[in-house]
């Protein structure tokens, strides 16, 4: 089963096609002999598209981990994610039935364009199109201005520092909750909820209760 999750929300349908593209960005120049010399440089952004169903009713075969929503509401959350112009994560994830991760993709991307089809034929259904591209995360640069040994002012560049996050103690289950949105928010790894499920004695991280708490160390 596989599961798309775009900034903690997950579509109930996963897409049927997934398409990943990663542009080159190599040169190619003549030389005065005649013959031509390739640049390689590194690859480009990755970008993502894809088409999500979004059911009008709760069909046997979509997934609410957050119980039913219809398409108006997928539709409003695309809309805000699109005015906020700031980036997100997103997941694609395949588990199995008894609920192991089998692979987890996580990456940060910023929603470049999004479209919606409405037809007639296919009841009150609706099909979004988005298009994502990945959004790289860089150091924060800090530029200073300092004084040398022989009075001259020089501009120091210097990386900003990360104050490591503490690992929390334990988290109680809210009504909605999923083991992997915790993980996420947590510990910052969706991917963890396996090892985590482990850990609290879980058989099945997709089953989990309100006013559980879930220990992470």
């Amino acid at each position: 089963m596989y599961k798309f999750i775009m900034d903690g929300v997950q579509f109930p349908v996963a897409p049927s096609k997934f398409s990943v593209k990663t542009s080159g960005k190599n040169e190619t120049v003549e030389l005065v002999s005649g013959g031509e010399a390739s640049f390689l440089k590194s690859p480009g952004l990755v970008e993502f598209s894809f088409d999500v169903l979004l059911p009008y009713f709760k069909y046997p075969f979509a997934e609410y981990p957050d119980g039913f929503k219809d398409p108006a509401y997928y539709i409003s959350f695309l809309d805000r994610l699109f005015r906020e112009k700031r980036p997100f994560y997103f997941s694609v994830i395949r588990d199995l039935p008894n609920g192991k991760v089998i692979f987890d993709t996580d990456i940060r991307v910023s929603l470049e364009n999004i479209s919606r089809d409405e037809n007639a034929d296919e009841g009150f259904d609706i099909t979004a199109s988005i298009e994502l591209k990945q959004y790289p995360i860089k150091d924060k640069t800090i530029l200073s201005f300092k004084t040398d040994e022989e009075g001259n002012s020089v501009i120091i560049e210097e990386k900003e520092r990360e104050i490591d996050k503490e690992t929390p103690e334990g988290y109680t289950v809210q009504k909605g909750d999923s083991l992997w949105a915790i993980c996420k928010a947590q510990l910052g790894d969706g991917s963890k909820c396996w090892e985590i499920a482990e850990l609290n004695g879980i058989a099945n991280p997709r089953l989990i209760y309100p006013g559980q708490v879930i220990k992470f160390e």
